[in-house]
């Protein structure tokens, strides 16, 4: 998921604004108790995040893919005032963890922490969205897509990580493409060719494909 060296990875996060007890504790919590935990966000896309919501400064962001929270802390961290987080995760066994995450973060009046199903959750939400992380399971991130798009407000953003699939995206001669693989490259075409946004896709540790609402 890292397509830098060590050694390069290691200097970018030392010259970008440290990770702070919170979320190493976050980070420590997950590789020692979740299965999977080099699906949580990390330093720099942590960062990333934080500061796209600061510059950004939206109202509503709406994240699919909660895991452990990591990433709704930097996000919520990002907020203004009345700004609001809805967070979307199907996992119920890792409810009492994350909810503890938000507390410890001081957070909880800022996130909307909902477990269910996204697409049915999605339809039933009201209002529109000045920013969407998507960060679940692959197979509906075309659906995922398509449910968010003629909600976000113009000049908002969608932003889909994994996108790189570990370098799956670049396929070689002879490469067998799995189902998940597919369904990125899908993904990736889809918003290139959609008129509505502008976007880049950054080599942010798995990739992190950005969608501006025209």
């Amino acid at each position: 998921m890292e397509f830098i060296s060590p050694e390069l990875l290691a200097y970018c996060e030392q010259h970008s604004t440290e990770e702070d007890p919170l979320l190493k504790w976050v980070k420590r919590e997950t590789h020692a108790k979740v299965l999977m935990p080099r699906m949580i966000s990390g330093h720099l896309q942590g960062k990333t995040l934080e500061l796209l919501v600061k510059l950004l400064n939206p109202k509503t962001i709406l994240e699919i893919g909660t895991y452990t929270g990591y990433s709704g802390i930097c996000m919520a961290r990002g907020l203004g005032q009345d700004g609001k987080l809805i967070t979307l995760d199907i996992n119920d066994e890792l409810e009492t963890m994350v909810r503890n995450f938000f507390e410890k973060s001081g957070l909880s009046h800022k996130i909307d922490y909902r477990l269910g199903d996204a697409i049915e959750i999605i339809p039933s939400l009201e209002g529109n969205f000045d920013m969407v992380f998507i960060d679940a399971d692959k197979n509906n991130y075309i659906n995922y897509y398509n449910l968010v798009i003629d909600r976000v407000s113009p000049g908002g953003i969608i932003i889909a990580d994994n996108v790189l699939w570990s370098g799956k995206v670049v396929l070689k001669e002879g490469q067998k493409i799995d189902k998940d693989t597919k369904i990125i490259l899908e993904y990736n075409c889809m918003v290139q060719e959609d008129p509505r946004v502008e976007n880049v896709l950054l080599p942010i540790r798995d990739g992190l494909m950005i969608a501006r609402k025209l």
